[in-house]
This record gives C-alpha cells, sequence and structure tokens, in this order.
C-alpha cells in the first residue's frame, strides 16, 4: 500500500499548520516480520512479512582450506508493511547487507539474521536483498536428524539440506511453504566439476581466470529451499535426453561401482514414473553418487544426491518419485511429511509390483502381521524427532495408501495418484488436501480410514 496525503494535511499544510494524526491513520504501520512461521516442528524456520520469488547464489569455494566467500541476492515482496524482516543463516560471517541498491542495518541472533532497511517497506512492494559473507561453512548435526547442510567431501563439497540445513550455506526464508527458482553461479578450481539443481547455462562454457572456472545453474521451476543442491568436486558426468527429457547423472570415481547404472536407470525411472504419476514436473533429471558419509540419499530437486552410490534400483525409485511427491507437489507443514516418504516408498512396492517382484499387496500383509511397537508412532504428526522413522513414516504411510487402494478400487486410485501430482503442479499441500481429494473422486466419506491409519497409535483394523 503506497503512503497517501490525506486532504486534511493539505489544508493544514496551506494554513501553515502543523497536523499530528494517530498513528492509527497512518496508510502503513510498519511492524517487523515475525522469526519464524509456526511449523509445529520447526517454529523458527522461515520468516513472516515476505516472499521469495527468487535466490541467485554467486559462489566461490576453496576445497583446499575449505573456504566459502559467497553472495546471496533475494528477490521477494513485502507481505506486510515491514520495518524489519529476518532471514535463516547460520552460516559464515556476514560482511555486508543491502535492499534496494541501500546499505541496511543488521544482526545476528541464533539461527535468524535480523535486517533493518534504511526506509520501510511498503506491503505489497518487491524489494532486493543482497547479503555478502564469507568463511568457513559447517554442517549442522542433529542428534535425532542427522548430519545436513553444507557438507565438505574429500575432494570439494555437497549440500543436503533436509530438513532445516539451507540456512548453514545461504541466507533464505528456510520454510518447505516458500518455493521459489533458483539461480548459482559457482566458481571452483579448474579441474573440478560443479553441479547444481536444474540446468547449466550455456553448456559446455566455462569462464576460467586465474585457475578458477566459473559455471551457472539455473532452477527455472519453483523449489523449496532445502531441496537446493551444489556438488562440487571430480565427477564423471553423463548427459542424455530421454522422452524430452534432459538426463544429467554424475558420481566420483570412488562409488563408481554402486553408481556406473545410475543414468540408465534414471532415465528407466522417470520413464515409468511419467506413466503411473503423470507427467515429468522439471525441465531435467539426473543425479550424483558421491562419498558424503551421512548414510542417507536425498531428493534434491531435479538431480538426487546418493552417499556413495544408488544401493539398488528401488532407492533411484524412491528419490526420483519425490520428483513428484514431496518437490513438485510440496509440503506445506513437516508434520505432513508422511505425503513425501509414504508415497515415495509406496513407488517402490509399484515399480516391483510392476517389474516381476512381490505385489504391493504382499508387502501389505507382510507389514500388518508387524507387533505393537510398529504401530505406536502417529504416521500423521510423528513429532520432530521421529520424522524420519523408517516404521511409521516411511512403511506405514506406504500402508496408508495401499488401504486407500483397497477402499477406492484401482482405477479410482490411480487416477487419484495422476490428479493429485496434477492439481498441484509446483505448489503447497497439507493432509487435508489429500483427504479432500480422495474423497471427490471417490464419492466415499474417507475420515474413518485416515483417522485410522494416520491420527491413531494402534492397529488398524481390516
Amino acid at each position: 500500500m503506497l503512503h497517501r496525503r490525506s486532504p486534511f494535511a493539505a489544508i493544514a499544510a496551506a494554513a501553515g499548520l502543523a497536523l499530528v494524526a494517530p498513528a492509527a491513520a497512518h496508510a502503513d504501520t510498519f511492524t517487523p516480520g515475525s522469526s519464524g512461521l509456526g511449523d509445529p516442528y520447526f517454529p523458527h524456520a522461515g520468516n513472516g512479512g515476505y516472499d521469495v520469488a527468487h535466490y541467485d547464489i554467486a559462489l566461490r569455494f576453496s576445497p583446499k582450506n575449505r573456504k566459502l566467500s559467497a553472495t546471496a541476492t533475494i528477490t521477494a515482496t513485502a507481505t506486510q508493511a515491514l520495518s524489519r524482516f529476518n532471514l535463516d543463516f547460520s552460516g559464515p560471517e556476514v560482511k555486508k547487507v543491502e535492499v534496494n541498491g541501500k546499505k541496511a542495518a543488521y544482526k545476528r541472533k541464533g539461527q535468524e539474521l535480523v535486517v533493518t532497511p534504511a526506509s520501510g517497506l511498503p506491503s505489497g512492494e518487491k524489494f532486493i536483498v543482497t547479503v555478502s559473507y564469507a568463511g568457513k561453512p559447517r554442517a549442522i548435526d542433529d542428534k535425532a536428524l542427522g548430519k545436513e547442510g553444507w557438507i565438505n567431501t574429500k575432494d570439494g563439497a555437497v549440500v543436503l539440506s533436509q530438513p532445516d540445513g539451507a540456512r548453514s550455506w545461504f541466507p533464505a526464508n528456510d520454510n518447505p511453504s516458500d518455493k521459489a527458482t533458483f539461480t548459482f553461479t559457482v566458481t571452483a578450481p579448474v579441474g573440478l566439476t560443479v553441479l547444481a539443481n536444474g540446468e547449466p547455462k550455456n553448456p559446455g562454457i566455462a569462464s576460467v581466470r586465474n585457475g578458477l572456472s566459473t559455471v551457472k545453474w539455473e532452477m527455472k521451476e519453483p523449489m523449496a529451499t532445502y531441496l537446493a543442491m551444489v556438488a562440487i568436486g571430480k565427477f564423471k558426468v553423463t548427459e542424455s535426453t530421454s522422452n524430452g527429457v534432459l538426463n544429467i547423472t554424475a558420481y566420483d570415481p570412488s562409488v563408481a561401482k554402486k553408481s556406473k547404472y545410475l543414468h540408465r536407470t534414471t532415465a528407466k525411472v522417470v520413464a515409468w514414473g511419467s506413466k503411473v504419476f503423470g507427467a515429468y514436473p522439471f525441465s531435467s533429471t539426473g543425479g550424483i553418487g558421491d562419498k558424503v558419509d551421512v548414510q542417507y540419499a536425498l531428493e534434491t530437486q531435479g538431480r538426487p544426491v546418493y552417499d556413495g552410490g544408488p544401493t539398488n534400483d528401488l532407492e533411484v525409485v524412491h528419490e526420483l518419485a519425490h520428483q513428484w511427491f514431496g518437490n513438485s507437489v510440496g509440503l506445506r507443514s513437516w508434520k505432513d511429511i508422511w505425503l513425501n516418504e509414504g508415497f515415495a516408498s509406496y513407488a517402490e512396492w509399484l515399480y516391483e509390483e510392476q517389474h516381476g517382484g512381490p505385489s504391493a499387496e504382499k508387502t501389505f500383509k507382510r507389514l500388518y502381521k508387524n507387533k505393537d511397537e510398529f504401530w505406536k508412532i502417529k504416521t500423521g504428526d510423528p513429532g520432530m524427532k521421529n520424522m524420519f522413522d523408517w516404521d511409521a513414516v516411511y512403511q506405514r504411510g506406504a500402508m496408508t495408501l495401499h488401504a486407500l487402494r483397497k477402499k477406492v478400487g484401482d482405477e479410482t486410485f490411480f487416477s487419484l495418484v495422476k490428479t493429485w501430482a496434477e492439481r498441484n503442479r509446483h505448489s503447497t499441500v497439507i493432509t487435508r488436501d489429500f483427504i479432500d481429494l480422495a474423497e471427490e473422486l471417490s464419492g466415499q466419506d474417507l475420515d474413518p480410514l485416515f483417522d485410522a491409519w494416520l491420527y491413531s497409535s494402534k492397529k488398524p483394523a481390516l
């Protein structure tokens, strides 16, 4: 909202009088944006008062001394009249902050970078924040959730940021509800390869100067901050196009044994997923195998990362299924993590079922035999410490989908899966959205089924 001069002010000015109006009458009352978005699991992650449209991250990294020098340029729109706002950032020392090209005051408080622009930002106005920083980024090591964020490797670095590790290497609105497009401009020593989300701009052309090489990557589709990825190191890269989708895979020679079929398997799985889930949601696909020592793979958007290389084809199926469910159709709240992991796990069941393995029904029956401990954590709200619990979130998430399939029948179920991916493409959702769509397409009251499978701490009846 723009400032508007009242007619009373004009009259007073003409009469040479001073007019003092109540604060409430001011067209814009500037107030601070909140320091968190109130996620039940990560209440301090994300920030109120603005919506990010684009991140432009330019960084230079030296594997020799592990130092990073970077500038993040963030384009956002104020959703309230802002006197100041926060960015999530626990990374290296901040050197300078500007808002709309003017020097801004800033301070650091825990994981927050508090920015006070030279003047207030009116609601609805686009603004640009530039943060320059340098030093040694450190990974976040959480006892319950594992290692995440900027992770140094033997010859470079890899970024894996689920659930809140983006703040370790760039200032962000680090909440999955605020998706944005990304540009990465990365400088590293000549001889190292740089990969990131999206596609390389001017492929094959790199700027080389003083022993350093600079490349640019662009993710043109909206992406949650935790899915942003940069990988720097010595990689064997393979590139091809399959069914109109660019496929870029890479692996460190040290993990060649497990990664040599990654390119072929990725193309095969994307083709399969496009038939079962609908059109692939991004401009490119791929994968990266590297020795990261985190003991997990992550569905970084468009190009998953496999620690040590993929263990088998089903791991590739799982991470690529996330491109539809978790990346394109993203979470609004972390308590709904089953929508990511349940779908990706059920994709494994479907792939096995359709490629000579056990049927999904057989897998379901085997898991249903599990005793009390298996059923204690609520799938639909497992709690922060249990959000990656294999039994409750992954396996029982998949079981929930199979129970739904049995209830509504195959025709409705597979139509539902495609419709879910298509209607919510590049947006964010909650569990209620899925239940409502399932009821719409089936014509059934499904609340009892979802209550039993998602929100009960006991074994559902069949």
